[in-house]
């Protein structure tokens, strides 16, 4: 009995990630759930944001290394963002993945309320996030858990 509990304490251990919608530039609306089953980064970010701005390269680079292998990555403006400069930074940087705003502020909410950007997020197939950065990553860090966690079986 004791292995049976000792497991449901370690299943819920893992944070998932939350089912919220959010809403890309174009203004077409999507959950985050629909992206279950794919390894992915959720990077929350502001035009406004010194650091932000200087990752976002590297975090492009991310995405074109791994996208053939599966990985999906969402980019989430802050609410206090300017719809027109997150648009405007889109398209001058050629950003090659999904870019949504969060115009009330319900995704970073869901994510833990956000409050410092750059935040980013790693979730696995399964949904869980398996890890959290808070400031700009260390991408040779986040390189290495993509690779293992695109190597796993969904």
């Amino acid at each position: 009995m004791l292995p049976l509990m000792l497991a449901g304490c370690f299943q819920s251990a893992v944070p998932q990630m939350p089912d919220v919608p959010y809403v890309q530039l174009d203004g077409s609306v999507h959950r985050t759930t629909d992206l279950k089953g794919k390894v992915l980064i959720v990077n929350f970010w502001a035009t406004s944001c010194a650091t932000c701005v200087k990752e976002m390269p590297d975090l492009v680079a991310t995405h074109q290394k791994f996208q053939a292998q599966g990985l999906e990555t969402l980019a989430v403006a802050m609410s206090y963002d300017s719809p027109e400069y997150v648009a405007q930074f889109k398209q001058s940087r050629q950003l090659p993945f999904k870019v949504a705003f969060d115009r009330d502020g319900g995704v970073s909410k869901a994510f833990g309320d956000i409050q410092m950007t750059p935040t980013t997020f790693v979730v696995n197939r399964r949904g869980e996030i398996v890890k959290r950065f808070v400031g700009e990553p260390d991408f040779a860090a986040l390189h290495k858990l993509l690779a293992e966690l695109l190597n796993q079986p969904a």
